[in-house]
């Protein structure tokens, strides 16, 4: 545990731009939100069919961008980056999607520090944490407030696709009661930090065999 402690406090610290950058600078497959919207109603207007503008970045919308790139003379890839943003909305893309490295690391070296915390039913301190009070405490520390509850914590931010997790990403499960009844952190390399009833706070792989079954979605607050 030690090994990989260190391990990934090293990648974050000398690797993270490379590694978070394209997921917050660009808009593609996998992505929801009311820039989404934007994004397919442009495109419609422009007479590329981007489909329904339900701010579902679908298979449909990522050929309209293909097309919308190539009219443009631009590499069509169907990723929303800077340049095709700018091309499309007569605007510079919105800082919010602009790299956010040093938040990410600062949420991740932060969960990491309160590894073996004790579990407490209700615990929001490191005292003691429950699941959604960890994830609520770790990410106050950089100025981001969660609601208090899974379940809660589930409907803030956007959607991410379980082949887009980065670092940083919240990720909930479904333990005690249906739905989003358990929430941590995303490490990287297929693993998060979380309040377990079991362990305390502990590190666990996504796959495993008790949190792979369990998994519900994932959703991106920075």
């Amino acid at each position: 545990m030690g090994k990989f402690f260190g391990f990934v406090v090293a990648f974050c610290l000398f690797f993270g731009t490379a590694t978070f950058a394209h997921a917050s600078g660009t808009y593609e497959v996998g992505d929801q939100g009311a820039d989404v919207v934007a994004i397919q109603a442009q495109l419609n207007s422009l007479g590329f069919n981007a489909g329904s503008a339900d701010g579902d970045f679908g298979e449909l919308t990522a050929s309209a961008v293909k097309a919308f790139q190539a009219a443009r003379g631009l590499d069509a890839d169907g990723v929303v980056g800077a340049q095709t943003y700018r091309a499309l909305m007569g605007r510079d893309i919105p800082v919010s999607r602009d790299s956010s490295t040093a938040s990410i690391r600062r949420v991740v070296q932060t969960s990491m520090r309160y590894t073996g915390v004790p579990y407490v039913f209700g615990g929001t301190s490191p005292g003691g944490f429950d699941c959604s009070g960890f994830t609520r405490y770790v990410f106050a520390q950089s100025g981001i407030y969660l609601p208090r509850m899974a379940d809660e914590q589930f409907e803030v931010g956007r959607y991410v696709s379980y082949n887009r997790l980065q670092p940083g990403d919240l990720v909930f499960f479904s333990t005690y009661a249906s739905g989003a009844s358990h929430s941590g952190i995303y490490l990287g390399d297929g693993r998060f930090i979380s309040a377990t009833s079991s362990r305390g706070v502990a590190i666990d792989s996504m796959n495993s065999s008790y949190w792979g079954p369990r998994y519900v979605g994932a959703r991106r607050v920075m």
